[in-house]
């Protein structure tokens, strides 16, 4: 198998882990709590980027950089992925009026593809 879609497909086993992590949040904080569905998927997102984090370091990309330098990347990554589902979380649920859930999926299908490319090529610095 070519070690590029072999990576992406472990990148996308640890980013489905992240993801139930950050939809648990997300449904826990939606229908326990009664938080607003934006916040809740923002505050989720923080909580499977993490799990992202600490399992791509270690698995997908096995990296030996410094958590120092990976980190405030992988960070930065999360932001921009972050501000990217937010967004998208809100056009979808406000101007659409799409269900959560549904609008949830769109936006991690976006978010995955700019977090792979961007943590392989710039977090993590692993060349093609």
């Amino acid at each position: 198998m070519n070690q590029g879609l072999k990576q992406f497909l472990l990148f996308s086993v640890v980013g489905a882990v992240g993801t139930s992590g950050q939809y648990a949040m997300l449904i826990l904080l939606v229908e326990v709590t009664k938080q607003n569905p934006v916040l809740a998927s923002t505050l989720g997102f923080l909580v499977g980027a993490l799990i992202n984090y600490i399992l791509n370091y270690r698995y997908t990309f096995k990296s030996d950089k410094p958590h120092r330098e990976t980190l405030v990347k992988f960070l930065v990554v999360a932001a921009i992925g972050a501000c990217i589902n937010t967004g998208l979380m809100y056009v979808l649920i406000e101007s659409i009026d799409l269900q959560y859930l549904i609008a949830q999926l769109l936006a991690t299908a976006a978010v995955l593809a700019w977090n792979f490319l961007a943590n392989k090529y710039w977090t993590f610095q692993v060349m093609a």
